[in-house]
């Protein structure tokens, strides 16, 4: 039987790459995309079938930041499919993003602006908000609407002949100084992407321990710095094409400036094709690609302590339960 492949955030960027890396990888595969609406869920489907037109494509609408949009499309795919193979966590968003020169110019000075560039930390912060279900939009995104997705397809994923997995697109931006476990929102932050790329690899950690035995294996990755519609409202356009032969220059000694999405897939690619029984939880998958445009993965280990990515879990449980009770309409 063809394996069945869901795909969050596929209507551009890495997600898009991934898609069509996938059909050329195994073009057998049943791949469900998932946007935010059906407009851009068709769009993405026709742009995937023009380059593989005997592909098995077929499409969900759910917005991860919007708790009732997630249920139903959990209970839409639960009575689609049997099972599920692989589910790639990719939607994520940067909200209202803010680049910090003055600490940038700091960084040229010390020496310190290389690890800056390729990680973003002390340059990049965002101004987050609230979303409609009271929970601030970037954790909602990124991480507790997928937490919530993966919660409720545990029948397709679990339990299977084969091992099905789970591969989180994480970041090098994911730091723990910017996550507190008071504050696993990042409600009185400004670094509310950071923040919630750190809790997801923390979660990722935890679902390896709950669930291994029952054939489900969670993964990270890291795409790089890779130019998309996210990256492009960082600065203005012009600024970036000026910037772009600089970058290209950068990536002989930065060598996650993966720069665009088909690189920057390379890594979920990559553990598309692993045994995930030999795959090392603990460890981050990055995209890398070098000067000279060869790709590759790099493996590194994820900074996490494993007390503290149980207590998120937990508190993740918590308000997943507060979440089900209030839309206790929309549960099977």
């Amino acid at each position: 039987m063809e394996r069945v492949v869901l795909v969050t955030g596929a209507s551009g960027g890495v997600g898009l790459a991934l898609c069509r890396r996938l059909l050329e990888e195994d073009g057998r595969i049943h791949l469900c995309i998932a946007c935010r609406n059906a407009e851009k869920s068709e769009a993405t489907r026709n742009l995937i079938l023009a380059a593989h037109p005997a592909a098995q494509v077929s499409t969900v609408e759910v917005d991860l930041g919007n708790l009732a949009s997630v249920l139903r499309v959990t209970r839409e795919l639960r009575c689609r499919f049997q099972r599920l193979d692989f589910v790639y966590l990719n939607a994520g968003i940067m909200p209202n993003p803010h680049v910090n020169f003055k600490a940038l110019w700091h960084g040229l000075l010390t020496g310190r602006v290389l690890h800056m560039l390729t990680t973003a930390e002390g340059i990049m912060t965002q101004t987050d908000r609230l979303n409609g279900d009271g929970l601030q939009e970037v954790f909602a995104t990124n991480l507790f609407g997928h937490f919530i997705l993966v919660r409720q397809l545990e029948s397709l994923l679990c339990g299977n002949e084969k091992p099905s997995r789970l591969i989180w697109t994480s970041s090098s931006n994911a730091r723990e100084s910017a996550f507190s476990l008071s504050d696993y929102q990042h409600a009185k932050g400004q670094e509310s992407y950071s923040s919630s790329k750190y809790a997801t690899d923390l979660t990722s950690v935890v679902l390896n321990r709950k669930f291994n035995k029952q054939g489900l294996y969670s993964s990270v990755v890291c795409p790089g710095l890779v130019m998309s519609n996210m990256t492009y409202r960082i600065l203005p356009v012009f600024l970036w094409k000026l910037l772009m032969p600089i970058m290209w220059l950068i990536r002989f000694f930065a060598k996650t400036y993966t720069l665009t999405p088909y690189n920057g897939a390379e890594a979920h690619v990559w553990l598309f094709k692993q045994k995930p029984e030999y795959l090392d939880a603990l460890v981050k998958y990055h995209s890398c690609t070098s000067g000279l445009g060869k790709n590759y993965v790099e493996p590194r280990k994820i900074d996490v302590d494993e007390e503290t990515a149980e207590k998120l879990y937990q508190k993740l449980l918590e308000l997943e339960k507060q979440a089900l009770e209030r839309y206790s309409d929309l549960l099977d």
